[in-house]
């Protein structure tokens, strides 16, 4: 049975009634679950079945019968482990009812099923008694309900009401215990990604406004793959300390905590950021240790395990802070039942008996709660804004009149400095106005930004919507935008900016100036150096068939009438380039969006060896006739087929249904289809590898 279903449309910003099955959402949700990508992960495979072997064995020599209960059990893997072990009986645990049905597949085709049952509710939804889920409480509690924080997917609600109502009391727990690390640091990358710095635009320093500069900002954790993250970006200004551990074999409180580490100063500079991660002991004495530390703190790098399901953590301390060599420092943690947040304090001002523990950081400006953390760190981009300054130069007059089309943007602001007569702004979304409204009309400040010197007022700075301009207004003669707006994902969806130009052409002058004039999408075919696994089909993982699995994913990416490319930030994510980058659609923003669809067909030969795992997509904006910004591929190719990729975007990635084993002598090919439909705003396309 087919429903119709309102979606909106990042590329055209309609709203579009679309015709899908009712199995859509489930297709959806079983397609990007990304098992594939813990089932790969060898190390905490080895971790946990070396920890079950061990649990089962200490039950076992006290004489008890073993019984394991598996919360958060996915395709059963655990619980398989712990029967091979020996354990007499597995209640297994999946809320998720695909991974459920699953789960009961793969257990039973790996002849398991008298020793295992799935139970696919909440783990706190559980009971246990003669009529119940369980006959009778388990002695060994094997869990994997971990994020990248740790807690964040509830880890300690659900240890909490397993040790109250669902376990023997000195149970055994596989993990046994978790430990969590920080490290405080200074780093110019990192921090650009939470504060707006001040701009040089034309001997003008513009600085934001106390309002954003003062804000605490978002709480939430920025979670990233730091192995990425070069240690020459980042000085230490401190030791790594271990902030606290939970004992998951004892009764876990999920009531709000904080814990401090105190530390001298190793050197001194700005406190800024705090880096983090866990390892988890599986066993009591700590010999058998999962360890999500990034490479760079291996003796081999390369040796480090690759996951993605666990990364590393990255927190914004409210505000920056100076710190001297030597100085006594307390950095301290805090969580409820979800989440966690760090402060700063100089020791010697600490007092213990009268000190409230931090709050929770609060974004007040509005900024967090709108801009991602790549935005903060585009806008902070001083190259990238030398070329919007540059293109801004060379296109203004005295007398032009300019429309910014892009969320967010401080392009008015840069053309304001550079002289526009008038300038305008058009927001895809609201919350940006509040900003204006809260500052003086007699202000010198403007938008997000207050000038440094005396500009004059920017009294036509206007906030506006596409139905709120009319023929009335004043002709724009400078139409502007990155493009960037908060609703794209995929690269192509900031085509939004064509259809805006499109709407607004009764309003442009004849002779108006549009930019970017245009944008070309391109193409790369890659080989993927762990990101592919997110994707590969497992077969068999630690010797147990997950077949099941792999044909559950396999139907709901066939369910989906074509194939799609994925967002993906490749800079956290290294892959080889196998062919050439090439150009293989232009959109031409100084003329509207036609009615006939545009269409690219072409190959790419192969022309270094490797395993092509799929195609990377991205848009490349030309502001000029010779000024242009990458959103995708920075820099150029080394001969052994490096990239670097741009940290502020992300790129589409589309995987071929199995990999191509390349020479590298060009006999084969990557063959392209692609066509975007004006009507829907979309890119259909085709991709597939044939020998010459």
């Amino acid at each position: 049975m087919k429903t119709f279903c309102g979606r909106a449309n990042p590329t055209t910003g309609a709203l579009d009634w679309v015709e899908e099955s009712e199995e859509y959402d489930y297709h959806q949700e079983i397609a990007r679950s990304c098992y594939a990508d813990m089932l790969h992960d060898h190390d905490r495979n080895v971790k946990y079945y070396q920890g079950i072997r061990a649990a089962v064995a200490r039950v076992k020599a006290r004489g008890e019968k073993v019984i394991i209960l598996d919360i958060g059990t996915g395709t059963g893997l655990l619980s398989m482990m712990a029967v091979t072990a020996g354990a007499d009986f597995c209640y297994a645990v999946e809320v998720f009812k695909p991974m459920a049905e699953a789960a009961q597949c793969i257990v039973e085709k790996n002849g398991f099923s008298e020793k295992i049952k799935i139970i696919n509710k909440h783990s706190t939804d559980v009971t246990v008694g003669p009529d119940g889920d369980m006959q009778t409480k388990a002695n060994i509690l094997i869990t994997e309900l971990f994020d990248t924080e740790l807690i964040g997917e509830g880890a300690l609600p659900s240890y909490e009401h397993a040790h109250q109502n669902l376990v023997q009391d000195g149970c055994e727990a596989v993990p046994h215990r978790a430990t969590v690390y920080a490290q405080l640091v200074e780093s110019e990358l990192l921090w650009s990604w939470a504060q707006l710095q001040p701009v040089e635009v034309e001997g003008a320093r513009l600085v934001p406004p106390p309002a954003v500069s003062r804000c605490a900002g978002a709480h939430s954790v920025c979670d990233i793959q730091l192995s990425q993250v070069s240690p020459r970006s980042f000085t230490p200004l401190g030791p790594l300390c271990t902030m606290f551990s939970v004992d998951f074999s004892k009764p876990v409180s999920s009531a709000f905590q904080s814990h401090s580490s105190q530390f001298a100063a190793e050197s001194g500079g700005r406190a800024q950021v705090i880096l983090s991660w866990w390892d988890l002991d599986m066993d009591p004495s700590g010999s058998i240790v999962c360890t999500m530390a990034p490479s760079w703190t291996y003796p081999q790098p390369k040796r480090a395990p690759w996951r993605d399901h666990w990364m590393q953590s990255v927190y914004f301390l409210p505000v920056e802070t100076r710190v001297t060599e030597g100085q006594q420092l307390s950095l301290t943690v805090c969580h409820d039942d979800y989440s966690l947040w760090y402060s700063l304090q100089s020791h010697s001002k600490q007092d213990p008996q009268t000190d409230a523990p931090p709050s929770r950081p609060c974004c007040t400006c509005q900024a967090h709660l709108v801009w991602t953390r790549p935005r903060f760190g585009e806008l902070n981009d001083r190259r990238r804004t030398e070329s919007y300054v540059s293109a801004l130069r060379s296109v203004l007059r005295e007398d032009s009149v300019c429309l910014g089309v892009s969320d967010g943007s401080l392009l008015p602001v840069f053309a304001h400095v550079l002289g526009a007569k008038k300038v305008l702004r058009l927001d895809h979304v609201g919350p940006y106005c509040s900003f204006t409204n809260q500052i003086p009309s007699d202000s010198d400040i403007v938008f997000l930004f207050s000038l440094g010197l005396r500009f004059g007022k920017l009294q036509n700075l206007l906030e506006i919507r596409p139905e709120q301009l009319t023929s009335n207004d004043v002709g724009i003669s400078v139409l502007m935008g990155e493009p960037y707006f908060s609703t794209s994902l995929l690269p192509w969806h900031s085509l939004f900016f064509w259809y805006c130009r499109t709407t607004l052409a009764g309003l442009l002058r004849p002779n108006a100036t549009i930019l970017p004039c245009s944008a070309t999408l391109h193409m790369m075919a890659v080989e993927f150096q762990d990101l592919w696994r997110i994707r590969a089909p497992c077969g068999t993982c630690e010797g147990f068939d997950v077949t099941p699995m792999d044909e559950m994913v396999q139907q709901s990416l066939d369910f989906r009438e074509s194939r799609e490319a994925e967002p993906h930030p490749l800079w956290e994510y290294p892959c080889r380039a196998l062919t050439q980058s090439s150009a293989v659609m232009t959109f031409d923003f100084t003329q509207r969006v036609p009615q006939e669809s545009i269409s690219s067909q072409g190959s790419l030969p192969l022309i270094r060896t490797g395993r092509c795992h799929g195609v990377v997509l991205w848009m490349e904006y030309h502001l000029t006739d010779d000024i242009s910004v990458s959103a995708g591929l920075i820099g150029p190719i080394s001969e052994q087929g490096e990239c670097e990729w741009s940290r502020h975007r992300k790129q589409g990635v589309y995987f071929l249904r199995s990999p191509w084993e390349s020479s590298g002598d060009g006999r084969a090919a990557v063959s392209y289809s692609l066509t975007f439909e004006p009507s829907l705003g979309d890119i259909k396309m085709d991709f597939s590898v044939q020998s010459q």
